[in-house]
């Protein structure tokens, strides 16, 4: 039988019961390995070249958003507080560049924000570097084969849900306009495929009675810098996650329905070269609110972390889902992961159902 360990998770006041995997192989969740300086959720997290993890801004426990930036080391485990952004950003994005730098773009604080700033991992120091377009929130960045970042969607200045996009060249700091999508969307999700295109997969526009989630698929060429509808999903989808997998089709995980009261186990697959979706393998848990949470192994094996309180590995060569052994303390939305050296993945932060942010930082083998 494997035996179990209990840790306190700091500021919850709870237990976390851990089993200890049986092998090496069994993807089984270590425990909290520390506890970030700040209590955060809808931040992100970037791996670096040198291996560490930069983890910036998010929410806060009231709901306002954070300037503050943490690094988290994984040869020891500690997390270093790095200063701070020069604005407060929740619901931005986080960027690695070629040369090694993080771009982090857009956001919001209260307003909608056009900024852009750039990390340098030698000076650990941020700073301007350029403007976005458009402000934005809960965008899509995608780093593009020439250096390129391109945005996608989100809501700008008056909750205005955008159809717009960008492309943004780091060398230069300055953005320029290409096509727009056929319908603004926002929690969608945006795939760099291995021809260079970029898929961008459902979300939604409008709120509340007004909302609408999208079926709909379309794929963005920065050849010729245009939109092109991609085939249709199963069921319409926002707020789920999207994986390129080793094959090369992309994996469509969970989301929600427009009532955000139904949440899915199940998954789909992209085929580009037949532009159609068709169902994949269902997970054993409802999952939402977990864009950039799964994470794509060295072995070709898929890992999705968040969004429910057990963690789950599709076993490629099977094309199964099985639960990863542990709990989290509660199933933490808006979360974000990041793959380690050696395999391993990082989970930081999210909020709970009782909207209680977590400082948790979990770690689980990849191999």
């Amino acid at each position: 039988m494997t035996p179990a360990i209990l840790y306190k998770v700091g500021g919850l006041g709870a237990l976390l019961v851990v089993c200890q995997p049986a092998s090496p192989t069994t993807g089984g969740a270590r425990a909290q390995v520390a506890t970030l300086h700040e209590a955060r959720a809808a931040h992100t997290a970037t791996p670096l070249p040198s291996g560490q993890v930069l983890l910036v801004g998010g929410m806060d426990g009231s709901g306002g958003g954070l300037a503050s930036v943490e690094l988290f080391d994984p040869t020891d485990n500690s997390v270093h507080e790095l200063g701070s952004l020069s604005e407060r950003r929740v619901s931005h994005t986080a960027t690695l560049l070629a040369d090694g730098r993080v771009l982090v773009a857009g956001g919001y604080n209260g307003e909608y924000l056009r900024s852009v700033e750039v990390f340098d991992p030698t000076t650990r120091r941020f700073s301007p570097a350029g403007s976005l377009l458009e402000g934005r929130s809960g965008h899509t960045a995608t780093p593009l084969p020439d250096g390129r970042v391109l945005f996608v969607g989100g809501v700008g200045s008056g909750w205005t849900f955008l159809r717009s996009a960008e492309l943004y060249d780091p060398g230069t700091g300055r953005s320029e306009a290409v096509d727009s999508m056929s319908v603004p969307r926002e929690s969608h999700t945006s795939t760099l495929l291995e021809d260079g295109r970029v898929l961008v997969v459902g979300g939604h526009s409008g709120r509340r009675e007004n909302m609408e989630v999208y079926a709909s698929a379309e794929i963005f060429s920065p050849e010729s810098r245009r939109f092109e509808p991609a085939g249709t999903l199963g069921i319409p989808r926002h707020k789920h996650d999207a994986v390129e997998l080793a094959d090369g089709r992309v994996l469509i995980i969970g989301g929600a329905d427009r009532s955000d009261r139904v949440h899915y186990e199940t998954t789909e697959v992209y085929d580009p070269r037949t532009a159609t979706f068709e169902p994949g393998p269902s997970m054993a848990h409802q999952r939402y609110k977990i864009a950039g949470t799964s994470v794509l192994l060295p072995s070709g094996d898929l890992l999705v972390t968040a969004g429910a309180e057990v963690a789950e590995l599709l076993d490629f060569e099977g094309w199964a889902f099985r639960e990863v052994p542990g709990r989290f303390p509660a199933a933490y939305r808006f979360a974000a992961a990041a793959l380690l050296p050696g395999g391993d993945v990082l989970v930081t932060g999210g909020y709970s159902d009782s909207n209680e942010n977590t400082a948790g930082i979990w770690r689980f083998p990849g191999r």
